[in-house]
């Protein structure tokens, strides 16, 4: 029958040493083998996890209003785009391309081999299915904008957004990203409870 750690630490019938306090020093060296086992467990589940599976992130700043606001904390999907192609909609976490180092959070828009041409305030999509193109509904976005200019995607190149398009940093300004620059998809938001969310954001194919 396997031992809890209660059943290891049970008083056994033993003579007592003739220095009491050895006793107490060889219970506390146990202890301490027992809490370094313990960290080297937990570090052995929770590094492949967030290397490979999931990661925390806070948010910085204001590019992603009203979807997501500043100091909120989600948990990042790191896996399923192994397995998955990024979809138009998806709220993704990445490294931008003139800075690897850092992280963003911004929505995908433009899928590869697509073209991106804004006309005021609309989003037109243009590809080999949509050959004259078709208008996004965006209701993510409540803040007017507008511009007049055409993107190009390569092949595994994504053009993304902020929803708050007046105050983001995205594909408008520093181009395409490829796909490898992706770290991967909001999942969970987690803080301020009242606002905790499953796939926060995230929007299905829609035109």
């Amino acid at each position: 029958m396997e031992h809890t750690h209660e059943d290891h630490l049970a008083p056994k019938l033993e003579p007592l040493p003739s220095h009491p306090q050895m006793a107490v020093a060889q219970k506390d060296s146990n202890d301490i083998i027992e809490i370094v086992r313990m960290l080297l467990i937990a570090l052995a589940i929770v590094i492949p996890i967030r290397a490979f599976i999931a990661q925390p992130f806070k948010v910085s700043g204001a590019s992603m209003v009203p979807t997501f606001h500043d100091r909120e904390y989600l948990i990042v999907d790191e896996i399923s785009y192994r397995f998955n192609e990024p979809k138009r909609g998806d709220v993704i976490v990445f490294h931008p391309p003139q800075d690897p180092s850092t992280y963003y959070i911004k929505r995908i828009i433009g899928l590869p081999g697509e073209t991106v041409k804004i006309e005021g305030p609309n989003v037109l999509i243009i590809n080999k299915e949509n050959p004259e193109g078709f208008n996004l509904t965006e209701k993510y976005v409540n803040e007017k904008f507008s511009e007049n200019k055409t993107y190009e995607t390569g092949a595994d190149e994504y053009f993304v957004m902020g929803d708050n398009r007046n105050r983001s940093s995205d594909s408008r300004v520093w181009g395409v990203l490829p796909r490898k620059f992706m770290v991967g998809r909001a999942y969970l938001r987690l803080l301020p409870f009242d606002t905790a969310a499953y796939l926060p954001g995230a929007m299905k194919e829609f035109k």
